[in-house]
């Protein structure tokens, strides 16, 4: 399905039936990621799944990206389809959308899991960014980004002109602990203790500052801890969690 919406089309999935269940892709990512964690629609969840601006079959034609600007499209997403209070779940990229959803519009959120998303940008995931390319990703996920995104070489060029360009961006991933204070949702911060682009004292920085937050360090668990063998644990966790089974 597709809506045209702060000047570009936004493109999104609506799996199953049920209580409305909002998830955010990384950075190079698309919508459908959710298969690779979740191997069949979840039972009593009406998954709603984007392709951020620039990604998958989104368009972003005036190359005007920020996280900012992605959380003020999915809200368009949300008004246009009558909702007005989601729990959600945002990898990397896609957790740094429902920060800045989360606390623009607290009550908008009523629980997240964000995974791997960071209140700022360190210098050390900078300096990756900075040198982000083909060869950086390999053939393999080249491949993979090549089926994610439907408009070709010159999009897939775009979203590595968008990650370099993060390295020098300041105000857009700047969440101090004040304004994290003002989140209202129950959050889960999943964080790897392997991650080489965001240090866990990050995540401890966040627990520490959003109220009703959980923190769950992923032992040995790179950038999105939660893929292949990790997949069923984190789905479990995280669904008991989104179900108000957390204390």
């Amino acid at each position: 399905m597709m809506i045209h919406v702060n000047g570009i089309d936004l493109h999104w999935d609506e799996i199953g039936e049920g209580e409305p269940l909002l998830w955010l892709h990384g950075g190079m990512g698309s919508g459908a990621d959710w298969q690779f964690i979740f191997k069949e629609p979840l039972a009593g969840y009406r998954l709603i799944a984007p392709d951020l601006r620039a990604h998958g079959a989104s368009t972003d034609p005036s190359a005007a990206f920020s996280f900012r600007q992605c959380a003020l499209d999915v809200r368009a997403l949300l008004r246009h389809l009558g909702i007005s209070r989601v729990k959600a779940i945002g990898l990397s990229g896609g957790g740094i959308v429902l920060l800045h959803m989360a606390t623009a519009e607290p009550a908008l959120i009523d629980s997240m899991v964000v995974i791997s998303a960071p209140s700022y940008f360190p210098e050390q995931a900078r300096a990756i960014m900075r040198q982000f390319s083909e060869s950086s990703v390999g053939d393999a996920e080249m491949e993979r980004m090549r089926k994610r995104h439907k408009r070709g070489e010159a999009q897939i060029q775009q979203l590595f002109a968008m990650a370099r360009g993060l390295a020098d961006s300041y105000d857009d991933v700047n969440f101090t602990p004040p304004y994290l204070s003002t989140i209202a949702a129950r959050t889960l911060i999943v964080f790897g203790d392997r991650d080489p682009l965001y240090p866990v004292a990050i995540a401890l920085e966040m627990h520490q500052s959003i109220p009703r937050s959980y923190l769950w360090i992923v032992p040995n668990g790179a950038h999105g801890p939660v893929f292949g063998d990790a997949a069923p644990r984190f789905a479990a966790t995280a669904l008991t969690f989104l179900s108000g089974g957390w204390k």
